[in-house]
């Protein structure tokens, strides 16, 4: 049987951990996190650490020598330029913790979470991609409180990524993450059985 890789992504803060918890408690399906991957790249030691601290020199460091993350966003969402560095150097890494993981899994389903799964060209690794969607002023909002961002750092790190729209227009399941948390859960289970039926016999 073909293993079912699930492409969860959508745009920042808005919903995609719901979704991925959701799924791994309720279904218990095994959840692999693309940030997870990207906080192990640069780990203190790590190559990749050692590439960017060359880069931005000492001072994106912490005192014990792990990456300060917020110098880096700082950096990263406003200068589109050192954004895509950076991903250049990181998702390489990202891409083959995916690889080893989906090879040593027997799941037969398996999420990947991926928050820029189009942006890092990363579609070819799932085999449906799941968009999790919510407003603009909702996912501001939302991205202000979680992370205790100022109006202008939300919208830099919004702007970061892909429009909502585009990755909607690009998604083979849509969940309306703009209403109550009931009603997002209720999305899920709704694909979860019309879509799981193959994969259950």
């Amino acid at each position: 049987m073909t293993k079912r890789l699930i492409g969860l992504t959508g745009g920042i803060a808005t919903g995609k951990t719901t979704v991925a918890d959701y799924l791994a408690t309720a279904y218990n399906l095994p959840i692999l996190d693309a940030d997870i991957y990207a906080r192990n790249a640069v780990s203190s030691g790590s190559s990749v650490l050692a590439q960017i601290a060359q880069r931005y020199n000492k001072e994106i460091l912490l005192p014990d020598g792990n990456l300060n993350r917020a110098k880096l966003g700082d950096i990263i969402f406003n200068q589109p330029e050192e954004r895509n560095w950076v991903e250049n150097v990181i998702h390489p890494y990202i891409r083959n913790d995916f690889y080893q993981e989906i090879t040593k899994s027997s799941a037969p389903i398996l999420v990947l979470v991926i928050p820029l799964l189009f942006e890092a060209d990363l579609e070819n690794l799932v085999s449906e991609i799941w968009v999790v969607s919510c407003s603009a002023e909702q996912q501001q909002e939302r991205l202000i409180q979680r992370n205790n961002l100022s109006s202008e750092q939300a919208v830099a790190r919004i702007n970061s990524q892909l429009p909502i729209s585009e990755k909607v227009a690009r998604a083979d399941v849509i969940l309306d993450n703009s209403s109550s948390l009931e009603s997002l859960l209720q999305q899920v289970d709704l694909v979860m059985k019309s879509t799981g039926e193959a994969f259950r016999k």
